[in-house]
């Protein structure tokens, strides 16, 4: 990262953990000054570290850090941490836009909540975040954007099982390409990309049991964001990937990558495989793959989808008026899976997944129930007395649902 990297500041997104700290870390090695922009400033109960955690590794080794709490969504949170990294450091000479936000769920099953958070940070908070930056770049000797994104891979099977979240990522590559041309001659602006799957609390979700064994570390993208980092400002508007150019800078030994030497990988998305053999692979070696057929849980689809498609249907604002509630469904058996029915907010929605707002009622129960109960042939009242059904919550908002389900019953 400029030759020598003592000195040199790099502004990474994302940079608490997983492959954003690991970039981090290995520029800190040489020396270099890392701005910590990421959202995590007390411990999260599901993911490891914070920005201050991330800053004393850094620091440790080596480099000089300054943890900034930063929301890529908010350009005044961006604005004061780039107006602090240049008080600090005296300028910005890297960026690493790091922050990302994935869903991986059909068009019906995707709350615009989470529709919304990932194009507000994956998109736009990678377009903001390099306008905020890009002033203090042009100042720079040799200056970068690298882009934690995917090559332009416009294969239909890439956006049918999850558009929206491909839109997002894609998002992110199309600034890579607009931007390296618009600044060419003055900052380096390329994407990278993993070959294979890397092991992130992220992929660790996604992925399910297992998944870790067919993973590389992250240390292979942080080696590789450093041969890009280092090359001159005419190297540019490329779309690499990691074990590629690690390749021409003459790595032969790619095993010391990965998290179980000699076990097969898993290739990342947005390659030529096409998604459907990801998932076969993922299984064929022991893991249980949570983005199966691009939905939230492999529930998602067969009888239960068949269900949601038809509840989705009957879903009015007058049965969203009567109700007033959020429910969440634990589902076991054959089909298990997390599902959710909104009847809370606008005019309803229903889909696989967490609802995009807090559950007032959380009803578990066995998958074969849920059908009966939904088609009719069983009612939540004698499903509770009967211990078929567990509620947790209002009692009388789950007999609520009875009017759905007499709905349902009509259309089946």
């Amino acid at each position: 990262m400029m030759r020598n990297n003592k000195g040199c500041t790099i502004f990474i997104t994302g940079a608490s953990r997983g492959i954003g700290k690991a970039i981090a870390l290995k520029a800190a090695r040489d020396g270099a000054n890392v701005v910590i922009a990421a959202k995590t400033a007390d411990p999260h109960p599901k993911l490891p570290g914070t920005i201050y955690t991330a800053a004393a590794e850094i620091e440790a080794a080596g480099g000089k850090a300054l943890p900034c709490i930063v929301d890529v969504r908010d350009e005044k949170q961006i604005n004061q941490a780039v107006e602090q990294a240049v008080e600090k450091f005296g300028g910005i000479d890297i960026l690493v836009n790091n922050a990302s936000a994935i869903n991986l769920t059909g068009t019906l099953e995707t709350p615009m909540k989470k529709v919304d958070l990932m194009l507000g940070i994956n998109l736009r908070g990678t377009y903001l975040t390099s306008k905020l930056c890009i002033p203090h770049l042009l100042k720079s000797k040799n200056p970068h954007i690298l882009n934690l994104s995917p090559p332009l891979n416009l294969n239909p099977s890439w956006f049918k099982n999850h558009t929206a979240y491909t839109m997002a990522k894609y998002g992110m590559s199309m600034c890579v390409l607009g931007m390296a041309e618009e600044f060419k001659g003055s900052i380096a602006v390329n994407a990278l990309w993993p070959k294979t799957a890397i092991q992130t609390a992220a992929m660790d979700m996604l992925g399910g049991s297992e998944i870790g064994k067919q993973c590389r570390k992250v240390e292979i993208v942080a080696d590789a964001a450093y041969a890009i980092l280092k090359k001159p400002t005419s190297f540019t508007g490329q779309f690499v990937i990691d074990e590629d150019i690690l390749k021409k800078e003459g790595v032969k030994e790619f095993d010391v990558y990965a998290v179980e030497p000699g076990h097969p990988l898993l290739p990342d998305f947005f390659l030529d495989q096409e998604p459907e053999d990801l998932a076969k692979q993922m299984e064929e070696h022991g893991a249980t793959p949570a983005f199966k057929s691009g939905k939230a849980d492999s529930a998602a689809t067969g009888p239960i989808s068949d269900m949601f498609n038809i509840i989705r249907g009957i879903l009015s604002p007058d049965i969203v008026k009567t109700t007033e509630a959020v429910y969440r469904f634990d589902l076991s058996g054959e089909h298990a899976g997390v599902w959710y029915i909104d009847l809370k907010n606008d005019a309803g929605s229903a889909g696989s997944g967490d609802p995009p707002t807090k559950a007032d009622v959380i009803m578990t129960l066995d998958s074969a129930d849920f059908i009966k109960m939904f088609g009719g042939r069983l009612k939540p009242t004698m499903a509770f007395m009967s211990g078929k059904l567990k509620i947790k919550g209002d009692m009388g908002l789950a007999i609520k649902l009875e009017k759905m389900m007499a709905m349902m019953k009509s259309k089946l």
